[in-house]
């Protein structure tokens, strides 16, 4: 499932403070609608910020989103894109586009298997790129990795000596020294074996994040993830055997069938193995996912009941987390006390200065978001990964969009208003010599005016109302060219 926290230079972060929890829901909940409901509605427009808009809009984890990037033309040399660029705090990410299974709610750049040989080909290509990428940074200064994390896809689809071939990419080619920074890694029930999490913790692996969604079987196969607690509970055992400091565990609130007793289950389930990081997130059905009815666009229908549904049941989930002393970071993200942070958090984890490598990866200078093509549909997943394989020149970038001017300050607010600590202004103003209320101000005010934002002792913040609205107030930030140019994205 999950979008795992992409790494990002390390920079003081200051621990959220537990957040008053809010009263309990009165009466009994609505009964949640069958798992292809609609997720989302169109992002709201400045004719429309009078009115309060759905909860669950667009989950928010990097701007602008990948369905705003167009074809770069010309397409810019990666020499020339990082010349001049900050390099001595770069963070890496390489994406594999590999899963046992797609799960019904997935809408990320992966693929069923791998048949044949086409891991080895995809990683032939990765170490091509790892190359050409390390060669356009150029050694005009210092060139150093500060974070690192392995995504998806599912990394640990690899066998043991892929991943180690995987690090050898990572280290030997890129130049990032593994076991001296942050290193995030992503798995599932079904790859999380032994072997695998050696592999890992040996190179250096700091958090893992295991996508287990529901402990509750019935829930777990309506969102098409076939699995078993019995499995998920060893595999849990044998990420905790492997020493890995930091596990963290995802969970989704709104599944066909789920009540608040079953949420509790899992949330127990979960608590009994004291992660030391906790998401909770709701469900989203998108176009050519499992879950996506034909014929129907979730993007523009919506459905209050299930809307409640979900609000109810992420207030029980953070509720019942705070008084398990967990710290909310952000709407999705809870940490516990003493936890090792590794580094950003959430949506302020994507950052300037990011080398993304695989053909899902995104990479990120100050001016630009670059990146290769975007699907969804298997067959278009399929295509896009047999090009990448079949590459040999990766020194200019195809796909992106800059990120500039009012993008850039887009951009900044939005990483750093989602984060339950808050945004400091004094940031704001040294890097763009402004208030954000004078550069949003319709905005703003209308967060305020709803009840979700304040301002106090220097923080921009949301208030938990705020924090629970947080895939709602996100979208309104996107500027009218983002919003224009998703809504003309055909998916694909």
């Amino acid at each position: 499932m999950t979008p795992a926290p992409l790494p990002s230079a390390p920079q003081p972060t200051a621990q959220a403070p537990a957040l008053t929890p809010a009263a309990p829901e009165s009466g009994t909940p609505a009964p949640i609608p069958p798992a292809d409901r609609p997720a989302a509605a169109p992002s709201a427009t400045p004719a429309d910020r009078t009115a309060t808009p759905r909860p669950y809009t667009q989950y928010v984890y990097a701007y602008p989103h990948k369905t705003a990037y167009r074809p770069l033309a010309p397409r810019p040399a990666l020499r020339d894109l990082w010349a001049g660029e900050p390099k001595d705090a770069l963070s890496l990410y390489l994406h594999i586009p590999f899963c046992e299974v797609r799960c019904g709610f997935c809408n990320l750049f992966t693929r069923i298997g791998a048949p044949g040989d086409l891991t080895t080909r995809y990683l032939d290509a990765l170490d091509r790129q790892a190359t050409a990428a390390r060669e356009a940074l150029g050694d005009g200064g210092p060139v150093r990795f500060a974070a690192a994390a392995f995504g998806g896809g599912t990394p640990t689809y690899l066998d043991a000596g892929e991943l180690s071939r995987l690090c050898d990419i990572a280290e030997r080619r890129m130049g990032a020294d593994l076991r001296a920074v942050p290193l995030s890694v992503e798995t599932s029930p079904g790859t999380a074996t032994a072997d695998r999490l050696a592999v890992l913790a040996e190179r250096g692996a700091t958090r893992v994040s295991i996508g287990v969604q529901s402990f509750v079987d019935a829930e777990a196969r309506s969102a098409v993830r076939p699995q078993r607690r019995a499995d998920v509970e060893a595999a849990l055992g044998r990420i905790r055997d492997a020493r890995i400091p930091v596990l963290n565990i995802d969970l989704i609130y709104g599944i066909d069938g789920q009540t608040p007793a079953t949420w509790r289950t899992s949330l127990d389930a979960a608590l009994a193995w004291r992660p030391e990081e906790l998401y909770l997130y709701p469900l989203y059905v998108r176009p050519l996912t499992a879950l996506g009815a034909p014929g129907r666009d979730p993007d523009t229908t919506g459905d209050a009941a299930w809307d409640a549904q979900r609000l109810a049941l992420y207030r029980q989930g953070r509720d019942h987390l705070l008084a398990h002393g967990y710290e909310q970071v952000s709407m999705r993200m809870f940490r516990r006390p003493g936890a090792l942070a590794q580094g950003p958090d959430d949506h302020a984890c994507q950052t300037d200065g990011m080398i993304g490598l695989g053909c899902g990866a995104r990479s990120y200078t100050s001016r630009l978001h670059y990146s290769f093509d975007y699907a969804v549909g298997m067959r278009e997943v399929r295509s896009l990964i047999d090009a990448y394989t079949a590459t040999e020149d990766f020194t200019r970038a195809e796909v992106g969009r800059y990120v500039e001017g009012d993008e850039a300050r887009r951009r900044h607010l939005l990483q750093s208003v989602l984060q339950a600590a808050g945004m400091p202004l004094d940031g704001y103003r040294a890097r763009f010599g402004s208030h954000p209320a004078d550069d949003f101000p319709a905005e703003l005010a209308a967060f305020t005016a709803r009840g979700w934002l304040t301002e106090h002792d220097g923080l921009l913040r949301l208030t938990p109302e705020g924090l629970a609205h947080s895939d709602a107030l996100g979208p309104e930030l996107f500027s009218p060219a983002v919003r224009a140019a998703m809504a003309a994205y055909e998916p694909k």
